[in-house]
């Protein structure tokens, strides 16, 4: 499964940086693709809304079954971050920060599908979503409802 195009790169991000980022979304969305247990992945923040520069990392909200299944390093391990950098809880949402060998810091934001209502939408997700969100893996639209959404006001 391919993931759609990053937005147009900051003028700040090398084209190594680039092929980088776009080659970690792909091994990640064709993962998730692969996981019955995976509802949605979306690609949040700076990569999202084509503001990329140097430094940034790549932010993913990965919606699944069970949370706690992720609470291990394997999977993130399984997935070219081997180097775990923290983990914090932000309200529902887990998050779990990782390095690639490179250096390039993935951040996933792990939790429930009931993270993405939109009857109404949290503040707190209108606001990561509305930051620039763009949906890499959504098999029931689930997060596409909550783009429209949070677009909607």
């Amino acid at each position: 499964m391919r993931h759609p195009p990053l937005p147009s790169p900051g003028p700040d991000l090398p084209a190594a940086r680039v092929a980088e980022i776009n080659e970690v979304l792909a091994r990640v969305t064709d993962w998730a693709a692969r996981r019955p247990d995976v509802a949605g992945l979306l690609l949040v923040g700076s990569c999202a809304r084509g503001a990329a520069r140097t430094g940034s990392d790549v932010d993913l909200v990965l919606l699944v079954a069970d949370v706690s299944a992720f609470d291990g390093d394997a999977w993130a391990r399984g997935l070219g971050l081997p180097q775990p950098v923290r983990t914090r809880q932000w309200g529902v949402i887990r998050e779990r920060r990782f390095t690639a060998r490179s250096g390039l810091e993935v951040e996933f934001g792990i939790g429930a599908p009931s993270w993405a209502p939109t009857q109404p939408v949290d503040p707190g997700t209108r606001r990561v979503v509305g930051d620039g969100a763009l949906v890499l893996y959504g098999p029931v639209g689930l997060l596409a409802e909550l783009k429209d959404a949070c677009r909607g006001g």
